[in-house]
């Protein structure tokens, strides 16, 4: 009869004890959601109506005195990473000349590949920030004549280019 009351009679302290944190949380502070991003206000005035919105049970930040106003970027799954994939002139005889757009930060690779799908050169991979990109790249008789593929990943994206060396 003991442990019942004993484990019964915790739970309900530690009910109170959240509730009572909860009310005192969140009488000073404001929470407002944006498309992007959550942020937390300190309320200019005190109000009485703290009641009617003091149970939404938001757990206080980790370090009450930091307001955070980071940006976030969400993107949709059906976005797509990579765009408008150009590669000019073709044929090419010494300049290879390569414009894309990148919708979001990523890790971008240019290889050039032959027609049986054989890495023949990496031209290209780094870090590269969102927006309309050009890229360029001597050739120099690197390559023997014939058709090959230039192939562009982004992340997980992927967009192969044919393109004939004369």
């Amino acid at each position: 009869m003991r442990r019942i009351f004993t484990y019964t009679h915790s739970w309900i302290v530690i009910l109170a004890a959240a509730i009572f944190m909860n009310f005192a949380f969140s009488s000073g502070v404001a929470y407002s959601q944006t498309d992007t991003t959550y942020l937390r206000l300190l309320k200019t005035k005190q109000t009485k109506s703290y009641f009617k919105s003091s149970l939404h049970l938001v757990l206080p930040p980790i370090k009450p005195a930091v307001i955070s106003t980071q940006k976030v970027n969400v993107y949709k799954p059906d976005d797509k990473l990579l765009n408008n994939v150009q590669v000019f002139p073709n044929p090419v005889t010494d300049q290879i000349n390569l414009k894309y757009d990148l919708s979001r930060y990523s890790n971008v690779t240019i290889k050039i590949v032959d027609v049986l799908g054989n890495d023949i050169a990496t031209l290209f991979s780094q870090r590269v920030e969102p927006g309309e990109k050009t890229f360029s790249y001597p050739l120099n008789s690197k390559l023997s004549r014939g058709f090959y593929f230039v192939r562009i990943i982004a992340g997980t994206e992927s967009v192969i280019k044919r393109i004939s060396v004369l």
